[in-house]
């Protein structure tokens, strides 16, 4: 066999192996991509009256990444109208499972609560980039642990692309172009728009649709945020959070009262308020997870919210919220959204007898605390 043939065999080999092993990687990174677009399963409580798709109150949705799961809790006795929003951002866990927990574990007795977990569908379906984010978490319960995607701020460029070079919102705010794809500034939406502003406009829908008369947008931020540990309100909503947070802080949870700056367009406790004439409030609480002065990302740091450079930047007095040593757990932070609903609606018994709403089955901020969030929750079985 001649040289030249000889050395061209022996090239050929490792461009073989490095194609075999490119197609491996492709494989099973891909696998783990897809698995991305596997929801988690829900178990609605026995008091759920009706299980719908938000393409029901805007049939656009249905078919798309943006089409979500929506449980409606009807009382017997009319009453006033809760409308609980989780998972406008998805790598925001405290704000779904907060609304998972609600959804798997309440009746209505009077009133009518309507519950969306995962705002952002497609939000759901890809983890954000260059973050190293885990793709899961679990949450213990008696029946063996139940495992939850943790997701992006944005809704998955798959599904909407590409972003503008400046976006300029439904509300007339210029943004940076990735923020087309944060529901959270796309608010009232568009009807014919991308497909996040399709979301907002189907949430909006169903506010006008279901009467709302209050409705909370459960969220979390980073420890370093100023607007943390906080209920920021329109204010149509001020006298119900001033109440509230009077409440709130003989229980034992701090709360800072934010109003919602009526020259930041396109958020919902801005634009629920202004479009669809309710009282609008959205929740804030501290996660280490979403924050950038983190150490390595993990589920542990999601689920028990312990760091040690947290813990070291609250001592130099760098952060807005106290962080100590044990971390910030996120039974610590359902507690919180949960104390805040639940003090948002005796207020607004007071406020509005009219408008009071009887649930059975809430949970005890106390008993989270206590029990973890896993009793609260079905078994995966």
């Amino acid at each position: 066999m001649r040289p030249s043939l000889i050395r061209q065999k022996a090239a050929v080999l490792p461009a073989l192996v490095c194609l075999a092993g490119t197609v491996l990687a492709v494989y099973f990174s891909g696998g783990e991509f897809w698995s991305m677009h596997r929801e988690e399963t829900f178990f609605p409580a026995a008091g759920v009256t009706e299980r719908r798709m938000l393409s029901s109150y805007f049939p656009a949705l249905k078919g798309t990444a943006g089409d979500t799961e929506v449980y409606v809790f009807r009382g017997r006795e009319n009453g006033g109208r809760l409308f609980i929003l989780g998972g406008t951002h998805p790598n925001e866990p405290a704000g779904f499972l907060t609304a998972v927990v609600l959804a798997e574990g309440i009746s209505v007795g009077r009133g009518t609560v309507v519950i969306i977990p995962r705002a952002n569908a497609s939000g759901f379906t890809h983890s954000d980039p260059q973050e190293g984010n885990p793709q899961r978490y679990p949450i213990r319960t008696a029946g063996g642990p139940r495992y939850f995607r943790l997701g992006s701020r944005l809704t998955n460029p798959v599904h909407q692309w590409p972003d503008p070079v400046i976006y300029v919102n439904p509300a007339g705010q210029k943004l940076a172009g990735a923020e087309s794809r944060n529901l959270n500034r796309c608010y009232p939406g568009r009807a014919g728009g991308t497909l996040t502003e399709k979301v907002a406009f189907g949430i909006m829908e169903l506010i006008r649709g279901e009467r709302i008369d209050l409705g909370i947008d459960v969220h979390e931020s980073a420890p370093e945020y100023p607007v943390i540990n906080a209920i920021v309100f329109h204010e149509s909503a001020s006298e119900l959070v001033a109440t509230a947070s009077l409440d709130l802080g003989a229980e034992g949870f701090e709360f800072r009262l934010e109003a919602s700056p009526p020259n930041l367009r396109g958020l919902s406790h801005r634009e629920w308020g202004d479009y669809a004439g309710i009282e609008a409030v959205l929740l804030e609480t501290a996660n280490a997870s979403h924050g950038r002065l983190k150490g390595k990302p993990s589920a542990s740091l999601v689920v028990d919210g312990k760091d040690r450079f947290y813990a070291k930047a609250a001592g130099l007095g760098r952060l807005f919220v106290p962080f100590p040593e044990e971390g910030i757990p996120l039974k610590l932070r359902v507690a919180r959204h949960l104390a805040a609903i639940r003090a948002l609606l005796v207020s607004l018994k007071e406020i509005k007898p009219a408008k009071e709403i009887v649930i059975a089955g809430f949970p005890d901020p106390a008993e989270v605390l206590k029990k973890d969030l896993g009793f609260f929750l079905h078994s995966p079985k």
